[in-house]
């Protein structure tokens, strides 16, 4: 799986939820037919919007975009939807281009100790992806316990 293919899924993926979401909440607030509807929609939704920005983090370093646009690339996912004009703009940008960077190339941008990371860590995908995951349900599990937003009402 390409960087391009993985942050296009993960995008389009977010983009769904927030139709789920939207959909649960049109449900009990505007047809009154109960919350499991915002329930269900929020727990997918806030799944793959931490997935989002997992996602948005791993192809951001990879991509060498900069802090600025890989956090852009982030929030950009609080936005109902608004992970479908991100992906767009950046394949059109050509900032999807490119396979994962297993190896240092002459970039200076190659020579840091987070691409050194990077490369360590995609040489060992299992361990790469059990981290991710690992960093997914902690992060789901720290919200939970938190509770929604907005309080529980």
């Amino acid at each position: 799986m390409t960087p391009r293919l993985l942050f296009r899924s993960v995008a389009i993926a977010e983009a769904i939820t927030w139709g789920l979401l939207i959909a649960g909440m049109l449900m009990k607030y505007v047809f009154q037919v109960g919350e499991l509807g915002v329930k269900i929609g929020g727990f997918v939704h806030g799944l793959i919007f931490i997935a989002f920005g997992i996602t948005a983090l791993l192809v951001g370093v990879n991509q060498h975009w900069g802090v600025r646009l890989t956090l852009l690339a982030m929030v950009t996912a609080i936005v109902p939807f608004g992970t479908i004009p991100l992906d767009r703009g950046l394949e059109k940008n050509g900032r999807l281009d490119g396979g994962w960077r297993h190896t240092r190339t002459g970039d200076p941008r190659d020579h840091t100790r987070v691409s050194a990371v990077l490369r360590w860590m995609l040489a060992r995908p299992a361990l790469l992806a059990g981290v991710l995951g690992v960093a997914l349900v902690s992060i789901m599990a720290t919200l939970l316990t938190l509770g929604p937003p907005g309080g529980a009402g």
